[in-house]
């Protein structure tokens, strides 16, 4: 298992773990919680899924048909989930 950066999209914490070590330490992220490369949570095990990206979309929040419209912190969140290669 190698390890990989895990940044939580609320408050931007980021830690080198496996796969492993991040579930047991509360992270949602892939490929334990959903996949690479498709939008789903990338929470620390300290922030509300609430606040994700994900879940602004799911709730209607935010337009999925106008990215430029949604807050910044959400577009770099797209950015970063459309870059990722599957760490594992």
């Amino acid at each position: 298992m190698n390890a990989f950066e895990h940044v939580c999209e609320v408050c931007g914490r980021a830690e080198t773990l496996t796969s492993e070590e991040a579930y047991s330490a509360g992270w949602d992220y892939p490929p334990r919680i959903g996949q690479f490369g498709v939008v789903s949570p990338r929470t620390c095990g300290e922030c509300p899924m609430t606040s994700t990206l994900w879940w602004a979309l799911q709730q209607g929040e935010v337009d999925p048909e106008d990215p430029l419209g949604w807050p910044e912190p959400h577009r770099k969140t797209l950015a970063r989930i459309l870059d990722e290669s599957g760490a594992e």
